[in-house]
């Protein structure tokens, strides 16, 4: 199908190489970091772009959504404090 659809091999390229760059930018913060912060990063972004799309798209955010959007941020709030606290 690649083949025979130039659009199809485009986006097949253009969706390898930035998923290339998006481990290599993982791999660069998680030398600079640690794990489990790479960890909380990667929930804090997950559920940013689960508002952030439905916002664009104008879809509903029902109160599942919104609860399991805000045990993410909660959880990853929870560890920062911590994290402070153990730190001092």
């Amino acid at each position: 199908i690649a083949k025979k659809t130039p659009a199809v091999w485009q986006n097949l390229v253009a969706s390898g190489l930035w998923f290339y760059g998006y481990n290599e930018l993982a791999t660069m913060t998680l030398k600079k970091t640690g794990a489990v912060t790479q960890s909380v990063a990667n929930t804090a972004k997950r559920v940013i772009v689960i508002v952030g799309v439905a916002l664009v798209l104008g879809e509903s955010l029902d109160p599942i959504k919104l609860l399991g959007c805000g045990i993410g941020i909660g959880g990853v709030l929870l560890y920062s404090v911590i994290d402070d606290l153990v730190k001092k």
